[in-house]
Protein backbone atom coordinates (compact mmCIF):
# COMPACT_ATOMS: atom_id res chain seq x y z
CA UNK A 1 0.00 0.00 0.00
CA UNK A 2 2.01 2.93 -1.34
CA UNK A 3 -0.30 5.49 0.28
CA UNK A 4 1.00 4.50 3.72
CA UNK A 5 4.55 5.57 2.85
CA UNK A 6 3.80 8.50 0.53
CA UNK A 7 5.05 11.94 1.55
CA UNK A 8 3.30 15.02 0.18
CA UNK A 9 4.92 18.41 0.46
CA UNK A 10 2.30 20.91 1.62
CA UNK A 11 4.14 23.96 0.33
CA UNK A 12 5.41 26.97 2.17
CA UNK A 13 2.45 29.36 2.36
CA UNK A 14 2.48 30.63 5.96
CA UNK A 15 -0.20 31.16 8.55
CA UNK A 16 0.97 34.17 10.54
CA UNK A 17 -0.52 35.71 13.66
CA UNK A 18 -0.57 39.10 11.92
CA UNK A 19 -2.95 37.75 9.28
CA UNK A 20 -5.53 36.42 11.74
CA UNK A 21 -8.82 38.12 12.53
CA UNK A 22 -9.11 38.90 16.27
CA UNK A 23 -12.42 37.01 16.25
CA UNK A 24 -11.96 33.29 15.46
CA UNK A 25 -15.54 32.99 14.22
CA UNK A 26 -14.84 35.63 11.58
CA UNK A 27 -11.57 33.88 10.78
CA UNK A 28 -13.47 30.62 10.39
CA UNK A 29 -16.00 32.28 8.08
CA UNK A 30 -13.13 33.51 5.91
CA UNK A 31 -11.57 30.07 5.65
CA UNK A 32 -14.97 28.47 4.96
CA UNK A 33 -15.58 30.92 2.11
CA UNK A 34 -12.12 30.18 0.71
CA UNK A 35 -12.79 26.43 0.89
CA UNK A 36 -16.04 26.95 -1.03
CA UNK A 37 -14.27 29.09 -3.66
CA UNK A 38 -11.54 26.46 -4.05
CA UNK A 39 -14.09 23.76 -4.84
CA UNK A 40 -13.68 21.72 -1.65
CA UNK A 41 -16.37 19.02 -1.68
CA UNK A 42 -18.94 19.79 1.05
CA UNK A 43 -16.75 22.30 2.89
CA UNK A 44 -19.30 22.39 5.73
CA UNK A 45 -18.70 18.71 6.50
CA UNK A 46 -17.19 18.23 9.95
CA UNK A 47 -16.20 15.27 12.10
CA UNK A 48 -18.11 15.53 15.38
CA UNK A 49 -16.45 13.83 18.35
CA UNK A 50 -18.46 13.00 21.47
CA UNK A 51 -18.18 10.77 24.52
CA UNK A 52 -20.70 7.94 24.90
CA UNK A 53 -22.48 7.41 28.24
CA UNK A 54 -20.07 4.53 28.96
CA UNK A 55 -17.08 6.85 28.46
CA UNK A 56 -16.10 5.60 24.99
CA UNK A 57 -15.14 8.22 22.37
CA UNK A 58 -17.16 8.32 19.17
CA UNK A 59 -16.86 10.25 15.89
CA UNK A 60 -18.98 10.73 12.79
CA UNK A 61 -19.35 13.22 9.93
CA UNK A 62 -22.14 15.80 10.21
CA UNK A 63 -22.90 18.94 8.18
CA UNK A 64 -22.50 22.37 9.76
CA UNK A 65 -25.78 24.27 9.34
CA UNK A 66 -25.01 27.61 10.95
CA UNK A 67 -22.30 29.67 12.58
CA UNK A 68 -22.84 32.89 14.50
CA UNK A 69 -21.84 34.55 17.75
CA UNK A 70 -23.28 31.62 19.72
CA UNK A 71 -21.10 29.05 17.95
CA UNK A 72 -21.46 26.20 15.47
CA UNK A 73 -24.89 24.65 14.81
CA UNK A 74 -25.90 21.24 13.50
CA UNK A 75 -29.00 19.04 13.63
CA UNK A 76 -29.58 15.44 14.62
CA UNK A 77 -31.84 12.90 16.30
CA UNK A 78 -31.70 13.42 20.07
CA UNK A 79 -32.02 9.63 20.61
CA UNK A 80 -29.11 8.79 18.29
CA UNK A 81 -25.73 7.64 19.55
CA UNK A 82 -24.41 11.21 19.38
CA UNK A 83 -27.57 12.51 21.05
CA UNK A 84 -27.22 10.10 23.95
CA UNK A 85 -23.57 11.01 24.30
CA UNK A 86 -24.32 14.73 24.34
CA UNK A 87 -27.06 14.19 26.93
CA UNK A 88 -24.56 12.59 29.32
CA UNK A 89 -21.53 14.73 28.40
CA UNK A 90 -22.59 18.02 26.75
CA UNK A 91 -19.26 18.74 25.08
CA UNK A 92 -17.91 18.05 21.60
CA UNK A 93 -15.04 18.54 19.20
CA UNK A 94 -15.54 19.53 15.56
CA UNK A 95 -12.92 18.87 12.88
CA UNK A 96 -13.13 20.53 9.47
CA UNK A 97 -10.67 18.65 7.18
CA UNK A 98 -10.02 20.82 4.12
CA UNK A 99 -7.35 18.57 2.59
CA UNK A 100 -7.39 20.34 -0.77
CA UNK A 101 -6.09 23.51 0.89
CA UNK A 102 -3.85 21.73 3.41
CA UNK A 103 -5.93 23.30 6.16
CA UNK A 104 -8.00 22.11 9.06
CA UNK A 105 -9.94 23.72 11.90
CA UNK A 106 -10.58 22.03 15.24
CA UNK A 107 -13.27 23.40 17.56
CA UNK A 108 -13.84 22.32 21.16
CA UNK A 109 -16.65 23.52 23.37
CA UNK A 110 -19.79 22.97 25.38
CA UNK A 111 -22.95 21.86 23.62
CA UNK A 112 -26.56 22.91 24.17
CA UNK A 113 -29.77 22.38 22.27
CA UNK A 114 -31.23 25.05 20.04
CA UNK A 115 -34.74 26.25 20.81
CA UNK A 116 -37.81 24.53 19.37
CA UNK A 117 -38.71 27.46 17.11
CA UNK A 118 -35.26 27.48 15.49
CA UNK A 119 -35.34 23.72 15.03
CA UNK A 120 -38.86 23.93 13.56
CA UNK A 121 -37.76 26.57 11.07
CA UNK A 122 -34.77 24.55 9.91
CA UNK A 123 -36.81 21.33 9.64
CA UNK A 124 -39.38 23.14 7.48
CA UNK A 125 -36.60 24.27 5.13
CA UNK A 126 -35.34 20.72 4.48
CA UNK A 127 -36.16 18.79 1.29
CA UNK A 128 -39.29 16.65 1.58
CA UNK A 129 -37.33 13.40 1.44
CA UNK A 130 -35.03 14.49 4.25
CA UNK A 131 -38.02 15.41 6.40
CA UNK A 132 -39.61 11.99 5.93
CA UNK A 133 -36.33 10.21 6.58
CA UNK A 134 -35.86 12.09 9.86
CA UNK A 135 -39.36 11.14 10.99
CA UNK A 136 -39.20 7.40 10.24
CA UNK A 137 -35.58 6.68 11.17
CA UNK A 138 -34.85 5.54 14.70
CA UNK A 139 -31.27 6.70 14.24
CA UNK A 140 -28.50 4.37 15.47
CA UNK A 141 -30.98 1.53 16.17
CA UNK A 142 -30.75 -1.82 14.31
CA UNK A 143 -33.13 -2.60 11.43
CA UNK A 144 -33.70 -5.85 9.56
CA UNK A 145 -33.23 -4.49 6.03
CA UNK A 146 -32.97 -1.46 3.79
CA UNK A 147 -36.34 -2.44 2.32
CA UNK A 148 -38.04 -2.01 5.70
CA UNK A 149 -36.66 1.51 6.03
CA UNK A 150 -37.77 2.45 2.51
CA UNK A 151 -41.23 1.00 3.20
CA UNK A 152 -41.58 3.23 6.25
CA UNK A 153 -40.85 6.28 4.09
CA UNK A 154 -43.36 5.16 1.45
CA UNK A 155 -46.05 4.58 4.08
CA UNK A 156 -45.48 8.00 5.66
CA UNK A 157 -45.49 9.68 2.25
CA UNK A 158 -48.94 8.20 1.55
CA UNK A 159 -50.16 9.22 5.02
CA UNK A 160 -49.04 12.81 4.41
CA UNK A 161 -50.74 13.08 1.01
CA UNK A 162 -54.01 14.97 0.65
CA UNK A 163 -57.06 13.76 -1.29
CA UNK A 164 -55.83 15.50 -4.42
CA UNK A 165 -52.29 14.21 -4.07
CA UNK A 166 -50.93 17.39 -2.49
CA UNK A 167 -48.21 17.11 0.14
CA UNK A 168 -49.38 17.79 3.67
CA UNK A 169 -46.91 19.45 6.07
CA UNK A 170 -44.44 17.16 7.82
CA UNK A 171 -43.95 18.21 11.44
CA UNK A 172 -40.58 18.04 13.13
CA UNK A 173 -40.35 15.02 15.47
CA UNK A 174 -39.96 15.95 19.12
CA UNK A 175 -36.75 13.89 19.30
CA UNK A 176 -35.05 15.73 16.43
CA UNK A 177 -33.53 19.19 16.49
CA UNK A 178 -30.51 21.43 16.67
CA UNK A 179 -27.38 21.70 18.77
CA UNK A 180 -24.92 24.56 19.09
CA UNK A 181 -21.28 24.12 20.09
CA UNK A 182 -20.12 27.17 22.05
CA UNK A 183 -16.36 27.23 21.44
CA UNK A 184 -13.73 27.62 24.13
CA UNK A 185 -10.85 26.57 21.85
CA UNK A 186 -10.45 26.90 18.06
CA UNK A 187 -7.29 25.74 16.31
CA UNK A 188 -6.36 26.80 12.78
CA UNK A 189 -3.86 24.42 11.17
CA UNK A 190 -1.93 25.02 7.94
CA UNK A 191 0.27 22.34 6.39
CA UNK A 192 3.87 23.38 5.67
CA UNK A 193 7.01 21.91 4.13
CA UNK A 194 8.88 19.19 6.09
CA UNK A 195 5.92 18.81 8.46
CA UNK A 196 6.77 22.14 10.15
CA UNK A 197 3.09 22.99 10.15
CA UNK A 198 1.56 26.22 11.47
CA UNK A 199 -0.85 25.79 14.40
CA UNK A 200 -2.52 28.88 15.86
CA UNK A 201 -5.01 28.40 18.66
CA UNK A 202 -7.63 30.80 20.03
CA UNK A 203 -8.69 30.15 23.64
CA UNK A 204 -10.77 31.94 26.25
CA UNK A 205 -12.04 31.12 29.72
CA UNK A 206 -15.61 32.32 29.23
CA UNK A 207 -17.81 34.13 26.67
CA UNK A 208 -17.13 37.37 28.55
CA UNK A 209 -13.34 37.22 28.24
CA UNK A 210 -11.26 38.10 25.16
CA UNK A 211 -9.72 35.49 22.90
CA UNK A 212 -6.01 34.80 23.23
CA UNK A 213 -3.90 33.39 20.38
CA UNK A 214 -1.07 30.91 20.98
CA UNK A 215 1.24 29.27 18.48
CA UNK A 216 1.74 25.53 19.02
CA UNK A 217 4.60 23.39 17.80
CA UNK A 218 3.62 20.99 15.01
Amino acid sequence: MDSLTAHNDYGDLPLDESALDPDPLRQFATWLSEAEAAGVDEPNAMVVGTVDPDGAPNSRTVLLRGVDARGFAFYSNYDSQKGRGLASTPAASLLFPWYLLHRQVIVQGRVSRLGAAESDAYFASRPRGSQLAAIVSQQSQPIASRAELEQRVADLSRLLSGPDGEELPAERPANWGGYVVSPRRIEFWKGRTSRLHDRLVYTRDSPDTPWEVTRLQP
